[in-house]
């Protein structure tokens, strides 16, 4: 079963998010900030990190930036409402992490992660 780093200070937004995806067969574990979603991820594998941009002690970004120094090969999705901001060129983002835009249906929220998770 694919595993699933949901980092998210929306405690509603979060609840939500974790439900559909768990409902659509994932193994989800989900943070409100994104120092703890760090911690986790330094004591276990994940197959995608699934965050919000804009939250408090450690942002999407950044989290994903040492995530990724974690596993390389850890795929990487963001989830925002500041999309023009999310990730211009300073952003040292991972390069092939996909945005999905707020607000948006919780089936193209399952179906990105499908395709991610399914890509070579």
């Amino acid at each position: 079963m694919n595993k699933i780093l949901l980092a998210e200070d929306d405690n509603d937004m979060r609840r939500f998010l974790a439900k559909a995806l768990a409902n659509a067969g994932y193994d989800v574990i989900s943070y409100d900030n994104g120092a703890s979603a760090y911690e986790r991820l330094r004591e276990e594998p994940f197959n995608l990190l699934l965050t919000d941009i804009v939250m408090p002690e450690m942002d999407g970004i950044e989290l994903a930036r040492r995530a990724t120094e974690l596993d390389p090969d850890l795929k990487v999705m963001f989830i925002t409402g500041f999309a023009a901001v999310a990730l211009n060129a300073e952003a040292e983002a991972p390069q092939d992490a996909k945005v999905l835009s707020k607000p948006f249906h919780l089936r193209d929220l399952v179906d990105e992660v499908e395709k991610m998770l399914n890509a070579a």
